[in-house]
């Protein structure tokens, strides 16, 4: 596992395998969210043998798979929405990691988080999202 904080309640990590499930109960988190589809992985890690085992291991899931396409305002509410509504701390997967960061993003900037610190914070986790920086500084204008 590589769990990345971007902040106390939101963290990125790319691919987990359902046996980190109990590693990451213990770390803190109550709630994961896949953001990889299922066409993506192989059988073992799609969608439901993950959530089979973060049940197992007392986690809410949730699936939310993202591609360039449904990178929607309607999904990113409903991560924020998530990360909200979750009891703990929420870590997110997907293959590396930036899709995840990049929603967290995006609902940060719907919010009013100024660009640079967002961009910095992602920085920090390991994901370079300079390309995004314009359409985080027309998010957070509107």
């Amino acid at each position: 596992m590589n769990i990345r904080p971007l902040t106390p309640r939101y963290a990125v990590s790319p691919q987990i395998a359902p046996e980190d499930m109990a590693a990451i109960r213990e770390a803190g988190f109550t709630t994961v969210i896949c953001n990889r589809p299922d066409a993506e992985n192989p059988p073992e890690w799609q969608a439901d043998a993950m959530a089979g085992a973060a049940k197992a291991a007392g986690l809410d899931f949730v699936v939310l798979p993202l591609t360039h396409q449904t990178m929607t305002p309607e999904n990113t509410a409903i991560q924020m929405q998530t990360v909200e509504a979750s009891d703990g701390p929420v870590l997110a997967y997907c293959a590396s990691g930036t899709r995840c960061s990049v929603i967290w993003s995006l609902g940060q900037a719907t919010a009013g988080m100024a660009p640079e610190e967002i961009l910095t914070t992602t920085a920090r986790a390991g994901y370079d999202l300079a390309a995004l920086r314009p359409r985080l500084e027309e998010l957070s204008a509107g």
